[in-house]
C-alpha cells in the first residue's frame, strides 16, 4: 500500500524477549492484513531478529545496544534505563514518521513500558497498552495495584482467595510473586506498574478471548476494561487469513526444525510427548535428573527441548539410553512441533505464550509450572478448561520421575484421556472462531481499526483545508 492507502500508522513497542516480541509482532501482522501500517519498534538487540511480512521494524535504544539485557545484567537498572533511552528515542521515531505520507497515530506498547503512554501524548496520538499475560493474572496484580489486596497474600487454614470472576485459587494456585513477594523485587514492582496509568490509555488490550475469560475479565473491567483480541497465534494455525503466516516472525534462537520435523515424521500420530519448559527459567539438576529418567521411563517416544547451557544437567548416559524413543535438541519451532500430527501431548511451563499455542493447536498438556504466571495458568489447564494435569511437587518443591510417568500415563493413554483430548479440541475451534470473520476477538481489531481510518481521514481533512 502506498501512503493515503493506508487507514492509519501503528507503531508497536514489545519489551525485548521473545515472550513479549512474538504477540505484538502477531498483532501488527493482524493490523497490517486489515489495512493499517504496522512498525514494529524494537531494541537495537533484539531488532535484527525480526523478519516478518508487511511490518516495518525500527530500532530504539534500552542503552545497552550491543547484547539488551544481558549486557545491562540487573533487571532494575536495565528498565531504568530503558525508560530513559527509550523514551527519547521512540520519540525520535515518531517525529522520524511526522513527515512521511503516513505519520504515526496511535502507539501499541508492552504493559511492561507504561512510559510509552507518555511519549504517545507529548506528541498529540493514541496510546494503548498491550498485556501479555491472562485476564486471570492481570485480575490479581490489578487488584494489588489498587490497594484491593495486600501482600505478601496470606490464607488461613488453607482456605481459597475468593474474587470476583475467579474460581477459588488456593495458596499453591497462587503467581509466586504473591506468595514470596520479597524475591524478586523488581519484576513485582514492573508487574504492578503496568496498571500505573491505565486511567490515560485509549484501549487495553490483552492475548487472550472471550470465550476462554470473558468471566475473568468481566470481574476486574471497571478497573481493567480490556479488550480481549487473542490468540495471538500466527494465522496459519487458526483462521488462515494473512497468507503465508506460519511463524511469529522473530527468532532470538536459532531453531533446528528439520531434524525434528525428519525424526516425527518416523512415529506413529498422537504417540510422541513435546517437551520444552521455557526460555527464562532453569530446572535445577535434580529436577532435570527427574524429568529425563521419567520420560525414559515412561517408554513414550519423546522430544525434548534443552537449552544448550544446560545439556551438562541431564543425567550421566541418559540420551544414549533414549535408543530411537527420544530426540533430545537446543530449540526448534514450538509450533511446528505442537501442530504435527504425531504429537499427542505437550510437557509445559505453563507461560502464556504456550499455553495459548497449545489450547489454539488442541494439544493436551502435562504443566510442570516454575514461577510467577505459570503457576494460576496451570491451575486452570487442569481444573477449569480442563485440557491437561498438574505434576505434583513433593516435599522439596520437585516432580519426582514416578509422577511424571504418572501424569503422561493419564493424558496420553489413562482414563481422563479421552475427556482432555475431548475438551482440547474443543477449545481449539473456539480460538479459530474467535480470530476468524466476525468472531470476538476478530469484531474487537476490526473496531480499533475502523477508529484509526476515521481519525487519520480527519487529520488528512485538516491538512487539505490548510489547518497543519
Amino acid at each position: 500500500m502506498r501512503g493515503t492507502e493506508f487507514k492509519g500508522h501503528v507503531l508497536l513497542l514489545p519489551y525485548p524477549s521473545q515472550g513479549h516480541i512474538n504477540p505484538l509482532l502477531q498483532f501488527a501482522k493482524r493490523l497490517a492484513s486489515k489495512g493499517l501500517k504496522a512498525t514494529l519498534a524494537t531494541t537495537h538487540y533484539t531488532v535484527k531478529s525480526i523478519c516478518a511480512p508487511n511490518v516495518t521494524a525500527e530500532p530504539i535504544s534500552d542503552g545497552f545496544d550491543e547484547a539488551g539485557f544481558a549486557q545491562a545484567k540487573d533487571v532494575e537498572l536495565y528498565l531504568k534505563s530503558f525508560k530513559a533511552n527509550g523514551s527519547r528515542t521512540l520519540s525520535l521515531l515518531i517525529q522520524k514518521f511526522q513527515n512521511s505520507s503516513v505519520p504515526v497515530n496511535c502507539i501499541v506498547y508492552d504493559s511492561f513500558l507504561p512510559w510509552a503512554l507518555d511519549v504517545a501524548r507529548q506528541h498529540g496520538i493514541y496510546g494503548a497498552p498491550f498485556f501479555t499475560n491472562s485476564a486471570t493474572v492481570c485480575s490479581i496484580f490489578c487488584r494489588i495495584h489498587y490497594g484491593l489486596l495486600t501482600l505478601p497474600l496470606e490464607l488461613e487454614d488453607n482456605k481459597p482467595l475468593l474474587l470476583p470472576g475467579l474460581p477459588p485459587l488456593y495458596y499453591s494456585d497462587l503467581p509466586t510473586f504473591l506468595r514470596l513477594p520479597e524475591s524478586y523485587p523488581a519484576y513485582l514492582a514492573m508487574k504492578l506498574s503496568q496498571f500505573s496509568n491505565l486511567h490515560m490509555a485509549d484501549w487495553i488490550f490483552a492475548n487472550t478471548f472471550e470465550e476462554l475469560e470473558s468471566k475473568e475479565a468481566g470481574g476486574i473491567s471497571k478497573l481493567w476494561p480490556a479488550k480481549l483480541i487473542g490468540p495471538m497465534v500466527p494465522s496459519s494455525y487458526l483462521d488462515g487469513r494473512i497468507e503465508g503466516d506460519k511463524g511469529y516472525g522473530a527468532n532470538l534462537w536459532n531453531p533446528l526444525g528439520e531434524e525434528c520435523l525428519r525424526w516425527l515424521e518416523t512415529k506413529a500420530p498422537q504417540s510422541v510427548v513435546y517437551v520444552s519448559l521455557g526460555s527464562m527459567v532453569s530446572l535445577t539438576v535434580e529436577q532435570m535428573e527427574e524429568l529425563a529418567w521419567g520420560l525414559r521411563e515412561s517408554n513414550l517416544n519423546f522430544l525434548l527441548v534443552v537449552r544448550e547451557s544446560e545439556m551438562n544437567q541431564l543425567p550421566t548416559g541418559f540420551i544414549d539410553s533414549t535408543n530411537d524413543k527420544g530426540l533430545i535438541v537446543t530449540w526448534c519451532n514450538q509450533l511446528e512441533m505442537l501442530a504435527h500430527k504425531t504429537i499427542g501431548c505437550f510437557v509445559t511451563h505453563c507461560g502464556w505464550n504456550s499455553t495459548l499455542e497449545a489450547l489454539s493447536l488442541g494439544v493436551p498438556m502435562v504443566c510442570i509450572p516454575q514461577w510467577t504466571d505459570q503457576v494460576p495458568n496451570a491451575k486452570f489447564v487442569e481444573d477449569v478448561w480442563k485440557v491437561g494435569i498438574r505434576a505434583k511437587e513433593d516435599e522439596k518443591g520437585v516432580v519426582r520421575k514416578e509422577e511424571v510417568v504418572r501424569c503422561l500415563k493419564e493424558v496420553m493413554e489413562g482414563n481422563k484421556s479421552y475427556e482432555i483430548k475431548k475438551n482440547a479440541r474443543k477449545w481449539s475451534q473456539e480460538a479459530r472462531k474467535t480470530v476468524g470473520e466476525g468472531g470476538s476477538s476478530d469484531k474487537h481489531i476490526n473496531d480499533f481499526v475502523q477508529h484509526l481510518e476515521l481519525a487519520n481521514k480527519k487529520e488528512e481533512a485538516k491538512v487539505l483545508n490548510g489547518y497543519r
